[in-house]
């Protein structure tokens, strides 16, 4: 039976945990993995997922998704975080499960956040339980499995990344919080488009984000005098704790594109000027950064990878030092990536490469460079050859082409 307490303790949770979607129909976002067809889905629907691993940012529904995935299933669920649950912990929640088990043939759901920081000693005490089948994994985590965790875990879960919400879900997400009784109705606020255009751009697809600079909005803000809280951008940029970007969005673009031909072009001064533009207008300097990076692989490429790891080292140094001193490194990298000479090879190779992956993805490869079967003895090892032997490594239907350009 709900009570008073209970009704007083869901006020005083954040409005992101308030507006937390309980069901798959209220979820935002993430169609890649949920649209209708899409394989996630059909086994949500079927009250059938497997152990998963939900990897990608933070604010992105991970933990929500996990949560809607237990509440609509037939079984038990337990909730834990990897930062705080230790061995003994998770052998008792086991046995447990075990016991559920055995008594009522319900299996047992386990969300684990931040799944990444379990040790391989936490991580292998689950292993028997995900064999027997009792015992079902929701993983959250905002690192790539592949490299955070053990691998004896990632093999026996399905892992589906997550992206970014992208700034229409945003706006949504935040025209629901205004109007939802346990949201902010309550407050009558007003809020217009260029503040919820800036909320979805500015926090870069983190909708967890962008629902906290809406409340912190909402409890900050003064009435006028029709009692109305009205948030302008300039509200919103202070209550995310960013300066709001003083471009519209036509211009935004158009000075982010000058930039980027500015570096192809190897033009330092126009380059340095646009960068250092776009960041007296609010810009974030790590979304430059971020574009250098990839003007260093499409523009610059193989004919000076060093360009590579000066754009890695200006983000690097961003994140770490702050502004204004991140901006010595970002210079350094600007005048760097536009003085190293230009190739575009990598890129040409990567689209040629892309092609013939997607129009002739089921061709034979060659016996001899399958895993284990008779043929391999056919196999050249180009150690034994000095480092180098002549040997077909594509589909004969491919073997002639040639994605890179060695000779330039």
């Amino acid at each position: 039976m709900e009570t008073l307490f209970d009704n007083l303790h869901q006020t005083q949770k954040p409005l992101a945990e308030r507006m937390r979607p309980q069901v798959l129909s209220e979820f935002v976002g993430q169609q890649h993995l949920l649209a209708e067809g899409k394989l996630l889905r059909r086994l949500i629907k079927a009250g059938r997922v497997p152990s998963v691993i939900f990897f990608g940012p933070p604010g992105t529904g991970k933990t929500t998704l996990a949560q809607i995935i237990a509440d609509s299933s037939n079984a038990k669920f337990v909730k834990i975080n990897a930062v705080s649950t230790g061995v003994a912990e998770v052998k008792a929640m086991m046995q447990q499960a075990k016991a559920d088990f055995e008594i009522s043939g319900k299996k047992t759901y386990l969300l684990l956040d931040e799944c990444h920081r379990w040790n391989k000693a936490q991580s292998d005490s689950l292993l028997g339980a995900l064999e027997a089948g009792y015992l079902l994994l929701i993983g959250c985590t905002t690192e790539n499995p592949s490299f955070s965790m053990t691998r004896a875990i990632v093999s026996r879960c399905t892992v589906f990344e997550f992206k970014r919400l992208n700034e229409n879900d945003i706006k949504n997400v935040l025209k629901r919080a205004l109007e939802a009784p346990q949201g902010l109705r309550d407050y009558r606020m007003k809020v217009d488009d260029s503040a919820l255009n800036y909320f979805a751009k500015a926090c870069g697809g983190d909708v967890r984000s962008a629902l906290n600079g809406l409340e912190l909005c909402a409890i900050t803000s003064k009435p006028n005098q029709d009692g109305v809280i009205v948030v302008d951008q300039n509200t919103a940029a202070e209550c995310l704790q960013q300066k709001a970007l003083n471009l519209d969005e036509t211009l935004y673009y158009h000075i982010l594109s000058a930039f980027c031909k500015s570096l192809r072009g190897s033009d330092v001064t126009a380059a340095l000027y646009y960068a250092n533009r776009l960041i007296a207008a609010g810009m974030q300097p790590q979304i430059i950064a971020r574009r250098l990076m990839a003007h260093a692989s499409e523009d610059v490429g193989i004919a000076d990878p060093q360009a590579m790891l000066q754009a890695c080292a200006a983000l690097y140094a961003l994140d770490n030092l702050g502004m204004p001193e991140g901006n010595l490194a970002l210079t350094q990298a600007i005048i760097y990536v536009c003085q190293a000479p230009k190739d575009n090879r990598v890129v040409v190779a990567m689209e040629r490469a892309k092609d013939d992956a997607l129009n002739h993805a089921d061709d034979r490869i060659p016996e001899y460079l399958k895993n284990h079967t008779a043929a391999s003895k056919d196999y050249k090892y180009p150690h034994d050859f000095g480092g180098y032997v002549e040997q077909q490594y594509l589909p004969d239907s491919l073997k002639d082409r040639k994605y890179f350009d060695d000779k330039k």
